[in-house]
């Protein structure tokens, strides 16, 4: 540490923490000079709530300069002020965490270069690697309802959105089945799966949440008047911008799989995206999910970024479970 820095602190941000915009426009600021988001969304959303989220944070006359957050699985994601930078802040609040969690997962978004260095200089390894896929021009018009290609939607299936749903069977039946869906599909998953009703309408309540943005694959030849039909699967997008979509969750049901059912439920969420003006469009998937990866890029998925965590445990998604 350089003189009139400060050593590394226990510090709160929680509801009525004065530090929670000072860390917002840190954040900001990094955002700015890194290109990429230093913090998961997972993260910042808890900024500001009654969260059982532990931070460290290094402070120079008052003045927030850098930042770590750890949840209680041992995920944890760190930020430093662009301007306070090669001074010592990002090894003092990792060796924090460790010291704290020694099993903690660091999560290093983009894997930039000061990233890679911190991490070897703490003998830390990766152990997950998280790729982000995107898709522009030509190649996502060809999908996206300009000209697409794919298999059409087979007999007995109907695809509605999350707002037409509800119209038709009710909010509280709609969900249920979405959820089952849900954690039936990602049952292995540490993030995705085991989904609440509540975990989900924490979710929903995001600005960005577009009920018709969810697009629900219906067993239509199995509907009865007022009982929700059984759900084949779902594509839940997310825009980012104007430009600038997401594929956020996609998930097929054990029942239906097997079906062809992956392109027209991709399909499905693609062509509201760039129905909506989208012209570029994202996603995560796991590097290690090999057969995803080939798919997405038969596409024309490339891969756009590479989120690493770094730990000093074996490799195992159980020490940093949170999605970038």
């Amino acid at each position: 540490m350089t003189q009139g820095s400060s050593a590394v602190q226990r510090v709160d941000l929680g509801a009525e923490s004065a530090l929670v915009n000072a860390a917002r426009a840190l954040l900001d600021r990094a955002h700015e000079a890194d290109g990429v988001e230093a913090f998961s969304e997972g993260f910042t959303k808890e900024l500001g709530r009654a969260s059982d989220h532990i931070y460290w944070a290094s402070l120079i006359d008052d003045t927030l300069c850098s930042l770590a957050a750890c949840a209680p699985d041992g995920s944890a994601e760190l930020v430093v002020d662009p301007a306070s930078r090669r001074n010592g802040h990002g090894a003092a609040l990792a060796e924090t965490v460790l010291q704290a969690r020694p099993n903690a997962g660091l999560w290093a978004h983009g894997n930039l270069p000061a990233a890679q260095a911190l991490a070897s200089s703490l003998s830390l390894h990766p152990t997950r690697e998280l790729l982000v896929m995107a898709i522009d021009g030509t190649a996502l018009q060809r999908i996206g309802g300009f000209g697409a290609t794919g298999d059409a939607l087979p007999a007995g299936l109907e695809e509605l959105s999350y707002t037409e749903s509800v119209s038709r069977w009710g909010r509280d039946a709609v969900e249920q089945v979405w959820l089952d869906v849900n954690n039936d599909a990602f049952s292995w998953h540490p993030e995705q799966g085991g989904q609440t009703a509540e975990a989900l309408h924490d979710s929903m309540d995001a600005p960005w949440f577009d009920p018709d943005g969810v697009r629900l694959l219906w067993a239509a030849d199995r509907a009865e008047a007022d009982v929700v039909p059984a759900l084949a699967g779902f594509h839940w997008t997310k825009r980012h911008s104007e430009e600038v979509g997401e594929v956020y969750v996609v998930g097929l049901s054990s029942a239906y799989r097997g079906r062809g059912l992956g392109d027209p439920l991709m399909r499905a969420g693609l062509e509201h995206l760039v129905a909506g003006g989208s012209r570029r469009v994202i996603l995560y998937v796991e590097a290690d999910n090999v057969p995803a990866v080939r798919r997405y890029e038969a596409m024309g998925f490339e891969v756009a970024e590479r989120h690493v965590v770094y730990s000093a445990g074996p490799a195992d998604r159980a020490n940093a479970v949170r999605v970038a």
